[in-house]
């Protein structure tokens, strides 16, 4: 897992401590930290070898004030609703298909929805893992619900049987979602973006830790207050549910309480 994260996104410290963290949240497996660190910086070397390169962005960061602070909790926060929204449609979506038993009807379902989308939304950049659109969301602000159909895009492709990952439509829905509704706020769009993909990744995977290093190395260390800020209040808010059905999440969010439930369980 480590391996696999560091060479797609570029970021080795994040794969190490995502791996460590994602299993059970609430502790950090650390027997695990030496393989974890290893495979991360070795996969890194030879994509990079291969000229494999991460995602390349500039981000322009407000002034460190009670009122940036404010906005960025309130990105955070509106993160926190939308990662449950995704969680609970990946979820519903997945029970839906599922009622189709037959496997290759199930595939070629999907496949036909998708293309449909694909005609009805007029273009293809809600297919495929949309690194184009993530990147131009910082520096314009895309289709004002590019956010919502992209979400579409991967809940039925997903949930149909096509396993492509759903790390990079969180990208795509974060960033998408944070540069149109950083107007509203009147902050830079690049802000809003980069703020809403870290808060939203940690909102579906419940790991604060790995989203913050992974903003650190997306984004420099000046981002590093408003992504911490950010990543408190998507954790917090996120609730119980993420992206991994088997993840355990041990600890309560909001008390010092050992609960030990797994994802999806009703509380």
């Amino acid at each position: 897992m480590s391996a696999m994260f560091s060479a797609v996104f570029g970021t080795p410290v994040t794969a190490a401590f995502f791996s460590m963290e994602v299993i059970s949240v609430g502790i950090f497996h650390y027997s695990a930290i030496v393989p974890c660190v290893v495979s991360s910086v070795v996969a890194r070397y030879i994509a990079a070898a291969f000229g494999i390169t991460p995602l390349a962005v500039n981000v322009a960061f407000p002034e460190p004030d009670p009122v940036s602070y404010l906005k960025t909790a309130l990105l955070g926060a509106m993160c926190a609703v939308l990662s449950f929204a995704f969680c609970l449609s990946m979820t519903c979506g997945l029970k839906l298909f599922r009622k189709i038993k037959n496997h290759y009807v199930r595939a070629v379902t999907g496949g036909c929805i998708v293309v449909l989308l694909t005609i009805f939304s007029g273009s293809q950049n809600y297919n495929g893992t949309g690194g184009a659109m993530i990147v131009s969301a910082f520096t314009e602000r895309p289709f004002v619900l590019a956010f919502l159909i992209k979400m579409v895009f991967t809940v039925v492709t997903l949930g149909s049987g096509f396993k492509g990952g759903e790390i990079f439509p969180v990208f795509f829905i974060g960033a998408s979602f944070g540069s149109v509704i950083s107007q509203l706020l009147g902050v830079d769009c690049s802000f809003g973006a980069a703020i809403c993909m870290i808060a939203l990744f940690c909102g579906v995977t419940n790991c604060p830790i790995a989203s913050i290093l992974l903003s650190i190395e997306l984004f420099g260390g000046e981002s590093l207050v408003f992504c911490v800020l950010a990543c408190a209040v998507s954790f917090m808010l996120s609730g119980y549910r993420g992206l991994y059905s088997e993840q355990r999440i041990l600890y309560s969010k909001v008390k010092t309480k050992y609960i030990n439930v797994r994802i999806g369980d009703k509380r």
